[in-house]
């Protein structure tokens, strides 16, 4: 008996992807009987279902997120731990994207898919890396999928951070970060780094900060902004949501540098229209010649793209003897882009 393909049991909706067989969908963008969540961010991890399955971690963060909306019934799976639903075997195994973030592999009578989520292939600190799994179709994000992005070594781009506080010692630096995964990358690549003062936070990323730490991540000593008057930020690194730096809030900071990291800062007409006087290129994603080689290592027959740049890596992909499918999926993009 041949094993089904999988495009007779994971199926496309409005809702998201449905796993048929088990009765599931994966990072549905409306409320949903049961929803398996690949990561924390918002336009995965949305509210309102009635059984939540993912991660510790990411129940963890969508808990303080959402409170009381992050879902009615909540299971933890560990990485790597087997879960039969109905007639589907589910495992969770790391995604290397942000604390928590797991790829979802799903197995049904002998057919294999491996649903990606978002994820990145640098090593990071923050979370486990990108575990790459054998699979008959592999379903890919194409966020940074255009031959123009290929992101610089991130401990260049810390380097040009501290060389800037360095230059400018009167002046705070206010870096634009978002508030999951990027904000708590940033803080251990300055610590990797041997920057060791304190590092000011604005509000809205301390509680998520708290959150790493607690789950074992040595972030080393962050303060909230608020609590320091504005002359005693002079030379200090000073992380805030992107929309920050464009806010009333950034005037309280000594004539801020405004940075921001990100990896759309690539394109410099992007940095230029924020006004950043610095960008930092760093990405909690895969770039063009790291989204290839993912096709390559995990050696699916078949590649469906969720959301992004989708039509250069299908065309990229076809070229090397794949089949490629665009899923076209609506509601998945960074949550604050820069």
């Amino acid at each position: 008996m041949h094993a089904p393909h999988p495009e007779t049991w994971l199926k496309t909706t409005p809702r998201g992807l449905y796993v048929e067989p088990g009765d599931f969908y994966i990072d549905p963008t409306a409320p949903s009987d049961r929803a398996v969540i690949t990561h924390g961010h918002s336009d995965h991890a949305r509210g309102g279902h009635r059984h939540v399955l993912a991660t510790a971690q990411t129940l963890s963060i969508m808990r303080l997120r959402m409170g009381d909306e992050a879902g009615r019934q909540q299971q933890a799976l560990q990485y790597g731990e087997s879960l039969t639903i109905k007639d589907v075997t589910l495992r969770l195994i790391p995604a290397g994207h942000v604390l928590g973030s797991a790829q979802v592999v799903l197995e049904y009578r002998g057919s294999r898919a491996v649903v990606s989520g978002d994820y990145k292939r640098r090593r990071d600190p923050t979370c486990p890396p990108f575990d790459v799994q054998s699979c008959d179709v592999f379903v890919t994000e194409a966020t940074f999928a255009l031959p123009i992005f290929k992101h610089p070594d991130d401990k260049d781009e810390i380097a040009k951070l501290l060389q800037s506080v360095q230059l400018f010692p009167e002046r705070a630096h206010l870096v634009g970060v978002y508030a999951l995964g990027k904000a708590q990358r940033v803080i251990m690549l300055l610590r990797e780094a041997g920057y060791d003062a304190p590092i000011w936070l604005h509000g809205a990323l301390v509680g998520l900060c708290e959150l790493y730490r607690s789950s074992g991540l040595d972030l080393g000593e962050f303060r909230h902004v608020g609590d320091m008057p504005k002359s005693g930020l002079v030379g200090q690194i000073v992380l805030a949501p992107p929309s920050a730096i464009e806010d009333r809030w950034s005037r309280r900071l000594p004539d801020a540098v405004n940075c921001a990291a990100s990896g759309w800062l690539r394109v410099k007409q992007r940095a230029k229209q924020r006004g950043l006087e610095l960008p930092l290129v760093i990405s909690d994603h895969a770039d063009w010649d790291e989204l290839n080689a993912t096709l390559d290592e995990v050696g699916a027959p078949e590649v469906w793209v969720t959301h992004g740049r989708e039509e250069a890596l299908i065309h990229a992909a076809s070229q090397r003897g794949i089949r490629t499918r665009a899923l076209s999926l609506i509601g998945f993009e960074d949550e604050d882009p820069v």
